[in-house]
């Protein structure tokens, strides 16, 4: 399936949402919508991993009207029925290789029959399917799943029966526009994508807890998957661990995993942190959809200031875990409460703390303190930490003297969902080959748009493609005059470590020098000519017999 298809389908889902949701607010019917995706998602695998399982058993080809003399709705509940003594090898087999058991009853398949057939007991099923997904189907830790899909919500409807038929519409309509597609696991991945972002569109300020736009956390990805130390290289080949500390529904980290496929690359794991029980759940279930393996990823649901998961609160540094590859859009500016024990923190105590106003420096220093030798931190911040001072100033200088901050990258304003202001990209490493600064001031190179501006990603070569550009210039280092360039040490410390970037990086165009002298002697010039043809005229016009001029 092409890109187009992929867009398409997506297209499709967000079209069926927009239409049902109704007066519905487009975050709670998101969760549901979203949810009913995964789950179609879950079994599908599932049914074919059973069909490959148990090969000739398996009862292809059901009728309709033979399920139904049977009382049963899914070809896989025949063979469950006629095999009970088999089951539990069978689904003993099915963990070792699918990681996860999903009963017949609770499959998408027998879900959307009941909704065609607008069963009643479609919600009481479909309530009872969510909790053994959570608590049942997988031998790790996935309790809480959906925790907050809530079923009996009067904004489904006042009564059960309303209820029911709500659903009954919402799941038949997302079956028959699937139904038109051939989808594997990665076309109904880039449709949940393409959901999450219709989504975050219409949530607008809210939608920075997350969502982070596409166009950015492609730049962010390219960046850190570049080799660190000679980025001219190319992109690595394996990155062992991947941190988001702020992950939101974890499209960040799946972004640095497709980023570096295309050259045989892999990632060991990924990691995330997230405190919103509700994305934490949406970035668990975008993973599992883009057909990663609960083995090959663990997110923690915990405050990332508070440092609360306990792999990175490990007291010997000895055990320290590092990652290879940091990306991160934390909340912007957000207000925290630090304490005298957290000034303690092995995190902070070198720098000191983060003001109260403005934690954007508390989370650039729990993500580099994660950092491995050999690894790249790729930051979004507001551009206050550029130039603030007080105890910002104090953390920046230190991080600029001990020559750790590699890049600062100036975007365009309204590029994201939850702000209209401009932000910055910040790179960052712990052995870094460079004593400069690399500047990019790529805040006036987007595509101006009614609602939010984009940044142009043409595949045109005569065409502008400024996601290109921005990463192309921080792997070759490039000076680009009103663009980029490599700023020394010395010239920061003169501007008392100030990195507002325009103080580096001017965009305008520069005023025309005018030499007065030069100016002076051409007019004397002209005026001269002027008399000398004057005295001429005034020659001929006395010959003439008349007056001169």
């Amino acid at each position: 399936m092409t890109n187009k298809d992929h867009d398409k389908l997506g297209k499709t889902l967000w079209a069926i949402a927009d239409n049902l949701r109704g007066a519905m607010n487009a975050d709670d019917f998101r969760d549901y919508m979203l949810s009913f995706l995964f789950l179609r998602y879950l079994s599908h695998n599932y049914e074919e991993s059973a069909k490959k399982e148990l090969g000739k058993d398996y009862p292809t080809d059901t009728p309709r009207e033979l399920l139904a003399k049977l009382k049963v709705k899914t070809p896989l509940e025949i063979w469950y029925k006629e095999n009970s003594k088999e089951v539990e090898y069978f689904e003993k087999q099915m963990r070792r290789k699918v990681h996860y058991v999903i009963q017949p009853k609770f499959l998408w398949s027998n879900i959307t029959e009941l909704a065609r057939t607008q069963d009643g007991d479609l919600l009481v099923t479909l309530d009872k399917g969510f909790k053994y997904i959570q608590d049942e189907s997988f031998e790790s830790a996935f309790q809480g799943l959906f925790s907050e899909i809530n079923l009996n919500s009067e904004k489904l409807g006042k009564t059960n029966a309303e209820r029911n038929k709500k659903l009954c519409t919402i799941i038949q309509k997302i079956a028959e526009g699937i139904a038109d597609f051939t989808v594997d696991s990665d076309t109904l991945g880039d449709a949940y994508e393409y959901l999450i972002g219709e989504f975050a569109a219409g949530s607008g300020k809210k939608a920075g807890e997350f969502y982070t736009p596409q166009q950015i956390s492609t730049i962010l990805s390219e960046i850190v998957t570049l080799d660190s130390q000679d980025p001219t290289s190319g992109k690595r080949k394996k990155l062992n661990k991947v941190l988001d500390f702020a992950c939101g529904s974890g499209s960040l980290l799946l972004n640095v995993r497709e980023r570096i496929k295309p050259n045989g690359g892999s990632i060991g794991k990924i990691y995330g942190q997230e405190k919103n029980i509700t994305t934490y759940n949406l970035a668990r279930m975008n993973m599992l959809l883009h057909g990663m393996k609960d083995t090959e990823f663990e997110i923690f649901h915990g405050d990332t200031l508070e440092n609360q998961w306990a792999l990175l609160n490990e007291m010997n540094p000895s055990k320290k875990v590092e990652f290879d590859a940091i990306v991160a859009n934390p909340p912007f500016s957000l207000r925290w409460e630090p304490t005298d024990t957290i000034a303690q923190d092995f995190r902070f105590k070198s720098y000191g703390l983060a003001p109260k106003s403005a934690a954007d420096f508390a989370f650039l220093l729990h993500g580099f303190h994660f950092l491995g030798k050999e690894g790249t931190m790729a930051i979004i911040l507001p551009h206050g930490v550029l130039f603030r001072g007080g105890a910002e100033e104090r953390i920046r200088t230190k991080l600029l003297k001990d020559n750790h901050i590699d890049t600062v990258i100036g975007l365009p304003s309204n590029l994201f969902y939850s702000t209209g202001i401009p932000v910055s990209i910040l790179v960052l490493k712990k052995c870094k080959k460079h004593d400069d600064v690399l500047f990019i001031n790529a805040s006036e190179h987007y595509e101006k748009g009614k609602r939010q501006n984009t940044l142009r990603d043409s595949e045109d070569k005569d065409q502008p493609n400024d996601i290109q550009k921005i990463v192309e210039t921080y792997q070759f280092r490039n000076n680009i005059d009103r663009y980029s360039r490599k700023v020394s040490m010395e010239e920061i410390e003169k501007n008392d470590y100030n990195l507002n970037i325009s103080r580096y990086v001017s965009t305008s165009l520069d005023e025309i020098q005018i030499d007065l002298k030069e100016v002076n002697t051409k007019l004397s010039l002209i005026n001269e000519t002027i008399k000398t043809n004057t005295d001429n005229h005034n020659k001929f016009l006395k010959e003439l017999g008349l007056p001169p001029i």
